[in-house]
């Protein structure tokens, strides 16, 4: 592994070593996810802290990129109001750096060398609703990566009976009915009673005896803030006792971050919204970024740092900057830099170090590995925490992913996917997230059996996939079906012979399966016949279930010679058919496999492995 040698560790301790003052090193804002099920309120309550509308604009309302904001200790101070005076809270953190995700566990993977950006996590559950597969799966991957969080069990103002109240939570309880508070209990324990089952010891949050041993559980409301102040305080209280040997931060070390979205802004070109999470950000540094093929080194041109301004009437402002020290959430200003894609990361460095920092950071890229295999779907997403996203539902839900990239899809996508159309066809699909067509790719589609499915939320599209994958395979369901002979039993009936050569007309019972015209049929494991017409009530009819009695007109038998009245009559099978039928027996009736069982007994008297 590469070493940089004015990574910003080094660079701190070498100051240090010489007699700087520990200054160098000052604790930095943490940096807190907000995870969960989709829905269940994350981005509603940033807005409610950062006084913002965001949760409007997403698409179906769900977060689908990742957002960084920076809140100001002043204005977590307003926030928690009153709560700070009666706790006599001290602040020692500058603020609170907020990452928003969307539902899925696999889009919280921001990284950094040795674990995870995140200092802290806020699980947001709706209390109403409970804990959901997503939640049980942002929990797990938090307890892989010994990620600190607490449980905001958000939407408490539309419990049954509850009271809203401008009041400090824990006495807006006190005031509410006794039954309501008895529901409340009721919910949190269901919680406390699910993260049991995953290992944890919880408790409300004013119940709490040990904060290292027993996940706090906070009511909140993102409607109308109740719970919020308590919550913040929980989170500042936890990161500033347990936390401050994580948070020191080197500032005097070239910055290191993560990329979080890259944007084209008028008469500016590309920027790169980005997460410092180590060392110092500044106008005119060299920067080197991750890439699929190789790094993207790039210089800073200017830096616009966003954080939330006091008063709640306020929008958030990006303000130009010359610096930026860690923790951080900062627009940058470069050039060659729209290549640069969501969740990769970020160095800076100086030029003697710019070969090693891009090998160092060429290795952080290598260690995100999309598996695929030898068939499957093709992948396609617009940054790596989307690509990832898709690639590990897809893999949990069993579905193989033949090649997963990012990028619009192309005319070379549409022709690697017609490759499984014949062999694989419910593998001829391309899933695009936040993705579109390039120019020849509208056009080679067009011609083309291969189906794409693109959607900007990642539930919707693997729900629309599953859905087509669904209703695709019926259609090959019953194209295979249609193509084979299916089972069928009949007998003669021996008072319905009209006519008893070329062809013999007779009247039969369908006592299992479809009869078709052109069915073939056996007697004594003896092909004899093959149905030429069939009549109902006088009229031709192309097919008979079981139940049904109609005419038949029967080539090459003669009544008397190779048939009778009473006799039994089956379909008859290739035994390439026949094996085909087997393994799609799930969409036969029980008549007609029971057909098929009397069929097989018949034709392994002389054969005992036919159809095996």
């Amino acid at each position: 592994m590469a070493k940089v040698k004015g990574s910003a560790k080094e660079t701190a301790e070498q100051e240090q070593s010489a007699g700087k003052s520990n200054l160098e090193c000052p604790i930095r804002s943490p940096i807190c996810v907000f995870e969960g099920h989709v829905d269940h309120g994350k981005s509603s309550l940033l807005d409610r802290i950062r006084g913002s509308s965001i949760v409007e604009s997403e698409p179906g309302k769900i977060t689908q990129g990742i957002s960084a904001y920076l809140v100001p200790i002043g204005t977590l101070k307003n926030l928690c109001g009153t709560l700070c005076s009666v706790i006599k809270m001290d602040f020692a953190v500058p603020g609170l750096l907020f990452i928003d995700t969307p539902g899925h566990a696999a889009f919280t993977n921001l990284r950094k060398r040795g674990g995870s950006i995140a200092d802290f996590a806020v699980v947001v559950i709706d209390i109403n609703e409970g804990f959901m597969p997503q939640t049980i799966e942002v929990i797990e991957n938090l307890k892989s990566n010994k990620t600190p969080f607490l449980i905001a069990a958000n939407k408490v103002d539309v419990m049954p009976g509850w009271n809203s109240s401008s009041q400090l939570l824990l006495q807006n309880i006190a005031s509410q009915t006794p039954e309501v508070q008895r529901i409340l209990d009721e919910r949190i324990y269901k919680i406390v009673e699910e993260l049991y089952k995953l290992g944890f010891e919880s408790e409300r949050f004013d119940r709490v005896e040990n904060f290292t041993k027993q996940i706090a559980i906070v009511p909140v409301s993102a409607r109308t803030g109740e719970g919020v102040p308590e919550m913040l305080s929980v989170i500042i209280g936890l990161a500033q006792r347990y936390l401050q040997g994580c948070l020191k931060c080197y500032t005097k070390g070239y910055a290191k971050g993560s990329v979080l979205e890259v944007k084209t802004e008028p008469g500016i070109g590309s920027t790169l919204d980005v997460i410092i999470y180590d060392g110092t950000l500044n106008k005119n540094d060299i920067i080197v970024i991750g890439g699929i093929e190789k790094p993207i080194v790039s210089k800073v041109r200017g830096l616009l740092e966003q954080t939330i301004p006091h008063r709640r009437d306020k929008k958030y402002e990006l303000k130009q900057v010359d610096c930026v020290h860690a923790a951080a959430a900062v627009r940058i200003m470069a050039s060659d830099v729209e290549d640069a894609i969501s969740g990769m990361p970020i160095l800076a460095c100086s030029e003697s170090e710019l070969e090693e920092t891009k090998e160092q950071v060429q290795e952080d890229v290598n260690e995100i590995v999309i598996e695929t295999e030898e068939k499957g779907v093709l992948v396609k997403a617009g940054n790596l925490g989307a690509l990832e996203a898709l690639s590990k539902m897809l893999r949990e839900k069993g579905i193989q992913i033949r090649k997963a990239s990012l990028g619009n899809i192309t005319k070379k996508d549409i022709v690697e996917a017609e490759t499984n159309i014949k062999t694989a066809p419910l593998n001829a699909v391309i899933l695009g997230f936040d993705v579109a067509l390039d120019a020849e790719a509208k056009e080679k589609i067009k011609d083309s059996p291969v189906k794409i499915i693109i959607s900007n939320v990642v539930y919707s599209l693997i729900g629309d996939f599953e859905n087509w994958k669904k209703g695709r395979q019926s259609e090959l369901t019953e194209e295979t079906l249609s193509s084979l002979v299916t089972p069928c039993k009949i007998m003669i009936m021996p008072q319905c012979i009209f006519r008893n050569s070329n062809p013999a007309v007779v009247g039969v019972d369908i006592i299992a399966g479809v009869l078709k015209v052109g069915t073939p049929l056996m007697k004594e494991g003896k092909e004899i016949t093959r149905v030429r017409e069939m009549q109902s009530e006088n009229k031709n009819i192309a097919l008979a279930e079981k139940g049904k009695q109609v005419a038949v007109s029967l080539a090459k038998v003669t009544v008397g010679r190779q048939i009778n009245g009473n006799d039994t009559l089956y379909t008859f099978f290739s035994e390439n058919d026949f094996r085909k039928l087997k393994k799609l027996k799930q969409y036969l009736k029980p008549d007609e496999i029971d057909a098929m069982k009397e069929i097989a007994e018949i034709m392994r008297k002389e054969n005992p492995l036919w159809g095996v």
